[in-house]
């Protein structure tokens, strides 16, 4: 007998930074693959696994900040490769780096990177993840250590280490994301990246040439003063996860540790920025 899915259409206004707390706030409560849109977010679950109380527990779904709505029909297990292909599409950033499912064809670029599209947590369709991708293509990580701070599927730790990086650290604090990351530094043959469930607790005493986090502004300006203790002289932190009109206040925060801005990308008011230390 085959399993049918539930696909739920959540709109979701404004998308940031509700989205990405939707769809970890409904992986907790059991669905088991997302994908974002141009309204919100495409969310799965195993017809077997739901019941009516399913987003009971589901917060976001009530904060007064956010306005979401929802609507779900019923997808047959015969139709479920057809449903993902017809919504993951491989992300190509640069001509030099593509970013694509296990069923998608193999491209001729530099650097191939697989993710199993369970989640979409930096599977490089959200414009700070792919201009993140930019970022690491533009520099050079020959022999560097590197962080990659909330790292998601581990996308940016797995290009950091195919561009050379000599030592790769990747923390999480969610446990499915840790899980996650673990499944695709493997898929990727890139397992000497040591992949972390935690915060930014972790770096006590760790020393490092380039940290990547892309998180969102509150957490970001709760940490800088850490990742500034955790660069080597010279080093550079890469930032996203928050807008153009936010620049000010992480530069500020940033300035007040030495770490001084020197060049971003925006892509539809979303920015990735790079500091020097």
């Amino acid at each position: 007998m085959q399993n049918s899915y539930l696909e739920y259409n959540f709109t979701v206004t404004p998308l940031q930074p509700a989205s990405d707390i939707l769809m970890a706030e409904l992986g907790e409560a059991g669905f088991d693959s997302f994908v974002e849109t141009d309204k919100g977010v495409l969310a799965y679950i195993k017809k077997e696994e739901w019941s009516e109380q399913i987003l009971d527990t589901v917060q976001i779904l009530t904060h007064p900040n956010f306005k979401i709505d929802s609507s779900f029909v019923e997808i047959e297990q015969e139709n479920w490769n057809e449903v993902w292909e017809s919504n993951f599409e491989s992300i190509q950033v640069d001509d030099q780096c593509v970013v694509r499912a296990p069923f998608h064809e193999k491209p001729n670029v530099q650097f191939d990177i697989v993710i199993e599209p369970k989640m979409s947590f930096g599977t490089g369709h959200h414009e700070t993840t792919h201009m993140m991708l930019q970022h690491i293509l533009e520099y050079d990580f020959t022999e560097k250590k590197v962080l990659d701070m909330g790292c998601g599927t581990g996308v940016l730790a797995i290009l950091s280490a195919m561009k050379g990086a000599s030592d790769v650290d990747a923390i999480d604090i969610d446990n499915w994301c840790y899980l996650n990351s673990l499944e695709n530094v493997q898929r990727n043959h890139q397992e000497h990246i040591r992949i972390y469930e935690g915060d930014a607790s972790l770096l006590d005493a760790k020393k490092y040439d380039v940290i990547l986090a892309n998180i969102n502004k509150n957490i970001l300006l709760d940490d800088i003063s850490v990742y500034a203790n955790c660069l080597n002289e010279n080093g550079t932190l890469f930032l996203s996860g928050f807008y153009a009109d936010d620049i000010t206040d992480i530069s500020a925060k940033c300035e007040l540790f030495n770490l001084h801005f020197d060049k971003n990308f925006e892509k539809n008011n979303w920015v990735a920025v790079k500091y020097v230390f």
